[in-house]
């Protein structure tokens, strides 16, 4: 499947992401997931309510008053569990997503691109990021993931995620990593199957420790092809059922490329 996606573009120029000011998908979901954001809560403890019928909307973030009205929602999540988080600004090689419910923002996360300049992981684990480069993987990072926990569910986590993947795959990126902390990295194995690779280093930024964690994006394009767009139904604990079914991601793809589909 990832080879059919990345086919829709051969030969075509790409725009410039931030030049997308639309919405990218809608998502219907009668749930919110309390305390669903990293830092996240063990799976075990998370408790779902029925609140209505809602559309979420997940963004990119096109101005600095909106990245502005982001970080504040990542410093505060951050926050509540003792962390520190930078301000979100509008760099090369990154984009910022958002989740939104009406107005507000209740999810948001970065995605990191590789170049010249390095991943923000860089800075801690070079050595292990360079043994993916040494293999000839193209390396992307997600960072500054936070999911308000009153209004955020595992759905808008899961169309997040997704659409990361599919900006991923435009981008010619094949593994994913991501920085959480020691205590948070089994729910990541377990919801998203990212593996850990490295030890603990000391994130000086955040004031924690954090470990390094690892997936490739073709494992990803499997576990769409097989539970995607399947919901509760498949009764397994990972959040990919809630990704988009396969049919919907080569659609998904155009938009983001600001085409018709």
């Amino acid at each position: 499947m990832a080879h059919g996606l990345k086919n829709l573009f051969a030969g075509r120029q790409r725009r410039a992401a931030d030049d997308f000011d639309k919405t990218i998908v809608n998502i219907l979901s009668p749930y919110r997931l309390k305390d669903l954001c990293p830092p996240m809560s063990d799976a075990a403890n998370v408790r779902e309510q029925p609140l209505g019928e809602q559309q979420f909307k997940i963004r990119l973030a096109q101005t600095d008053a909106v990245r502005s009205a982001a970080t504040m929602l990542v410093q505060k999540r951050y926050a509540w569990r003792g962390y520190k988080a930078g301000e979100i600004r509008k760099e090369p090689n990154r984009i910022t997503l958002l989740a939104h419910l009406g107005d507000q923002i209740v999810g948001s996360l970065n995605i990191g691109y590789d170049s010249a300049e390095g991943l923000c992981a860089d800075e801690r684990y070079r050595e292990e990021i360079d043994a993916l480069r040494a293999q000839g993987r193209s390396v992307g990072e997600i960072t500054k993931l936070a999911i308000d926990e009153n209004k955020g569910n595992k759905q808008v986590l899961a169309g997040m995620i997704n659409i990361a993947y599919l900006y991923g795959l435009i981008h010619g990126v094949t593994d994913a990593v991501i920085e959480v902390t020691p205590r948070h990295s089994p729910f990541y194995e377990r919801m998203l199957d990212f593996k850990q690779i490295a030890g603990e280093r000391y994130y000086e930024a955040s004031s924690t420790n954090v470990v390094l964690m690892h997936i490739k994006l073709e494992h990803i394009t499997e576990r769409i092809r097989a539970v995607g767009g399947k919901g509760a139904a498949t009764k397994e604990r990972s959040i990919y059922p809630y990704f988009f079914a396969p049919g919907d991601q080569g659609g998904i793809m155009r938009r983001l490329q600001g085409e018709s589909a």
